[in-house]
């Protein structure tokens, strides 16, 4: 898998910004966040920073959540 748009863990999207020519001049929303280093050491060698996780996979839903929305 090497498409910068979909998770490493688990191939949905990852909804990053940087990975879209569309909206790559915004910060991507794992810019927020605080990951557990230990979910990024999971990841097999290969895949790690070829591409964002995804919300889901990096266990930050509830800080998403609790952040308020990105002035636009």
């Amino acid at each position: 898998m090497n498409n910068p748009s979909l998770c490493p863990a688990c191939g949905a999207f990852n909804d990053c910004s940087l990975a879209d020519p569309r909206t790559a001049d915004q910060a991507c929303w794992c810019f927020t966040v605080s990951i557990d280093p230990a979910v990024l050491e999971a990841l097999p060698a290969e895949r790690r920073n070829q591409a964002c996780l995804c919300p889901r996979c990096a266990q930050v839903d509830a800080q998403l959540r609790a952040s308020p929305a990105p002035i636009k």
